[in-house]
């Protein structure tokens, strides 16, 4: 796959993402799979993994400032 922005080659990896849910609710995904691109670090989610991602966001603790949460396919 090539990249959108700079057109360089996207490699798989697993990284850590934060995901803000409000001012004062931050969501973090470590080892989350992404594209990333090899040139200019651009990242792309895959359409399974974002699904994923946006069910786990649905339940998360409504109650958490700060909630880390490692993903699992």
């Amino acid at each position: 796959m090539k990249c959108a922005v700079c057109g360089a080659s996207m490699n798989p990896i697993k990284t850590d993402l934060p995901f803000k849910l409000s001012e004062d609710r931050i969501v973090i995904f470590k080892q989350l799979p992404v594209l990333q691109c090899v040139a200019c670090r651009e990242y792309l989610i895959e359409d399974a993994v974002m699904a994923c991602i946006d069910t786990v966001l649905g339940q998360a603790d409504s109650t958490a400032e700060l909630e880390v949460i490692r993903y699992a396919a």
